[in-house]
């Protein structure tokens, strides 16, 4: 076999493994469980953003122009929001599919807070 067959034959097999590895994910199973409600740790509520954050899809819920969006990160300056200083929920009882329909629910219980402090660290079960 020539050289350039082998070179070209190794860079095929490079490309190959880093795009499956790309396309990878986290399986539902590698997720924690909540042991009071029996639900994956899915999902993250931002009550100052009314945003989620899916562990398992790993992409940020959000509503841009009154709907629904799904992005790997949010938006630059999102709501001057900064992500850092760990003002979300844990979502404990819910591990489906379209948090967003919670979002009722959520406000009441984690209502906005310009501090960005919340007396509660998880939402669902029983305290």
């Amino acid at each position: 076999m020539k050289p350039t067959k082998i070179i070209i034959a190794l860079f095929i097999a490079l490309f190959t493994n880093a795009l499956l590895a790309q396309q990878a994910s986290v399986k539902k199973e590698s997720l924690p469980i909540d042991k009071k409600t029996n639900c994956y740790i899915r999902y993250y509520y931002y009550p100052n953003l009314e945003a989620y954050f899916d562990n398992l899809k790993m992409v940020f819920y959000y509503k841009e122009k009154g709907e629904w969006t799904s992005a790997p990160e949010l938006p630059e300056n999102y709501g001057g929001y900064s992500l850092y200083n760990k003002a979300h929920v844990v979502i404990n009882n819910f591990d489906d599919e379209n948090p967003m329909q919670l979002l009722p629910l959520h406000k009441k219980s984690y209502p906005y807070n310009s501090k960005g402090r919340f007396t509660y660290a998880t939402i669902g079960g029983t305290e």
